[in-house]
């Protein structure tokens, strides 16, 4: 539609700020949708309301599909025109794997457009908004602001800081075991526990793990769910090489990404075809976190989980490099000949503490899930 409507013709006093958040609210509802299938890609609702009345509905599902403002128009049609939209994230003005969400909402005459935040990827950086401004679409940020960062905390993470959100997630009692003394730890938390962390999984782009978990436990870690999900990447800290075909997590679907150190002539003939090789810098056959980091970056990687042993989980922390610890705690005890949450033999003092601070506590079943976040990263 070649029309343009130029919405400086309408009064700002039309509007009132509570009905912006009202209808932003329901956009939001939208995004939560792609939780599980957007990745790489931000989670993105769109809502399109004329005269009062919601014309238009969308969510970008998946990467390489249509946007949540491409999904809405099309729910609209001819409806779209005069209508305002309220979109989670500033719609984008560049072509990638489809075309820019700015120029359909100015060709649909969109009137007027109410974004939640700016997006962090410099390549739209405020330039989707400044394109509707010239268009003469009346233009609003802020409302759902703090909302919509959180649905997108890991993508706006690696747009500003070039490193995913890292979680690390672990299941321990109230003395804070993660295994009896013998290593028996199936299962320390109930079903609702475990049943959460799958949907953990679901939403994170790469879960990494330890060589030492694969031989002790044996995981597949995948999400289990009944609902679609695109498939995490699953990386294994096996500094040496030392990894074989046999484990279980070459028999779940999604691929598997081996760390070595870079000195690993690792050869991956006999592994599935779905299995990956990175040889990173390290040493003493640990590969080095950072590296990993950034190459998960680099693969498009927002939030990534850590699900390992306390020697793993130490050495994420002891180098700052956990975002949120998330943990689920039974009401039981173990004692002191239980296994520990992290080992860092770095710390001697209380001066030498790593400080968090809770930013939620939930119920499931029997156990509490408590998540923090680090104060020194925030």
């Amino acid at each position: 539609m070649d029309h343009l409507f130029h919405s400086n013709h309408r009064p700002d006093a039309m509007k009132e700020p509570s009905q912006d958040s009202a209808y932003m609210a329901r956009a939001l509802q939208l995004a939560e949708r792609g939780l599980y299938t957007t990745k790489p890609n931000p989670r993105v609702g769109c809502l399109l309301v004329r005269e009062g009345e919601i014309v238009g509905e969308g969510w970008h599902i998946r990467a390489g599909e249509a946007h949540a403002e491409i999904n809405a128009l099309a729910q609209a049609g001819d409806r779209a025109e005069g209508a305002e939209a309220f979109v989670t994230l500033e719609p984008c003005s560049h072509s990638g794997r489809t075309g820019p969400c700015v120029e359909a909402l100015i060709n649909a005459g969109i009137s007027r457009v109410v974004a939640a935040m700016k997006d962090p990827n410099p390549k739209v950086a405020g330039k989707g908004l400044e394109k509707l401004r010239q268009a003469g679409i009346e233009v609003v940020t802020g409302p759902g602001a703090s909302a919509a960062q959180a649905l997108n905390a890991g993508f706006c993470n690696r747009m500003e800081h070039g490193r995913p959100l890292v979680r690390v997630k672990l299941a321990a009692t109230l003395d804070g075991r993660t295994a009896a003394a013998d290593g028996s730890s199936q299962w320390i938390t109930s079903q609702p526990a475990r049943e959460d962390v799958h949907r953990l999984r679901a939403r994170s782009c790469a879960i990494i793990t330890g060589l030492g978990t694969v031989i002790a436990d044996n995981p597949r870690l995948n999400p289990r769910l009944d609902q679609p999900v695109t498939m995490p990447l699953r990386v294994v800290l096996d500094g040496n090489g030392d990894l074989t075909p046999e484990s279980s997590l070459f028999t779940a679907e999604g691929p598997v990404l081996i760390a070595t150190l870079d000195s690993v002539d690792k050869k991956i003939s006999g592994f599935n075809a779905e299995t990956l090789h990175a040889g990173l810098p390290g040493e003493e056959g640990r590969v080095d976190l950072g590296a990993l980091l950034d190459l998960l970056a680099e693969r498009g990687c927002n939030e990534v989980m850590v699900e390992a042993g306390a020697d793993v989980a130490g050495s994420f922390l002891s180098r700052n490099l956990v975002d949120e610890l998330i943990v689920y705690m039974a009401p039981d005890v173990l004692g002191s000949d239980g296994r520990g949450m992290f080992i860092m033999p770095e710390i001697r003092r209380i001066t030498d503490r790593h400080s968090f601070k809770i930013d939620d506590v939930r119920q499931f079943g029997r156990d509490l899930r408590i998540v923090f976040q680090n104060t020194s990263k925030t």
